[in-house]
């Protein structure tokens, strides 16, 4: 059996995949599907209970019939076009942070695994960054090189790239003499052909499971930091900054906070249960106790 039917007859990855395909739809019809301008404001649907409709105002002066399916917001704003664009965000967030953080801490980890000289510098290096608090790193990161998208992506990914480095460096290790790297070494290949070539697909499994985990993380530290008001701007609409706003009411509108959570949560139980499925298939040595 392939691994790929081994991961399909899997429970867990086909509920994952399920869910995290329902949620990229949502996101990637957002515009069709929120019927409403999520910067777009009321004042005569402040704080409206969920299933209310009436004549919305739009910016250009025309009014519509609009239905606010999970209410609005302290401003006006439509709550359920507003999650929906949030999906996006928190999806192109565990993305393109998992990315980083794997492409960075590949290379500096097989650099520390293969040659002893860097690892003693570099480990140092990695120990010091995973002494600070993961959260309070990536805040000070957005403090310092401002808040957008690619800057708040790069504060999730700096502290997750120690973790990765760690992860690689011990797999190179436990290859770097293998007989077939030796074998490469004979015959002169360079060590950059042998890292690329011979070390990194025996890496790949264990750093794609990494990177769900990886995704998972980065997306509830997103809604962490935009909840905090340290995240992405408040009129940018992410299910933290939802979540930041609707507090302030919350006892008037629950919802506000209660919406965009439900979002959330399958979101990352959906993207950790893939990566589990994924440790089951990929992982040999787990294969085989389960």
């Amino acid at each position: 059996m392939s691994n790929l039917q081994r991961l399909w007859r899997n429970s867990a990855v086909r509920g994952g995949i399920a869910v995290l395909v329902v949620l990229a739809l949502l996101g990637v019809c957002a515009p069709w599907l929120g019927t409403f301008d999520p910067s777009a404001m009321d004042p005569s649907f402040i704080s409206v209970d969920a299933g209310t409709a009436g004549q919305v105002t739009l910016p250009d002066g025309n009014q519509i019939a609009h239905t606010f399916w999970m209410g609005s917001d302290s401003v006006g704003r439509d709550v359920w076009s507003r999650v929906l664009y949030g999906t996006r965000i928190s999806m192109l967030v565990g993305l393109f942070t998992a990315f980083v953080a794997i492409a960075f801490g590949c290379v500096l980890g097989m650099l520390a695994g293969y040659f002893r000289a860097v690892d003693a510098v570099l480990m140092r290096v990695m120990d010091g960054v995973m002494a600070i608090p993961a959260v309070l790193l990536a805040i000070t990161l957005v403090a310092v090189l401002g808040a957008n998208l690619s800057t708040v992506i790069l504060a999730i990914a700096v502290p997750e790239v120690p973790r990765v480095t760690r992860l690689v460096r011990a797999l190179v290790m436990s290859l770097r003499d293998e007989p077939f790297v030796e074998a490469a070494r004979a015959l002169a290949t360079p060590d950059a052909t042998i890292l690329w070539r011979d070390i990194l697909p025996n890496a790949l499994a264990p750093l794609i499971v990494q990177g769900t985990f990886i995704a998972a993380s980065a997306v509830l530290t997103e809604a962490i930091l935009s909840f905090l008001g340290l995240g992405l701007p408040s009129d940018v609409p992410t299910w933290g900054n939802i979540m930041a706003e609707g507090r302030v009411q919350f006892s008037q509108s629950p919802g506000n906070v209660l919406f965009p959570a439900l979002f959330l949560v399958p979101t990352v139980l959906a993207i950790n249960l893939l990566g589990d499925g994924l440790r089951d298939v990929l992982d040999p040595k787990f294969s085989k106790r389960v």
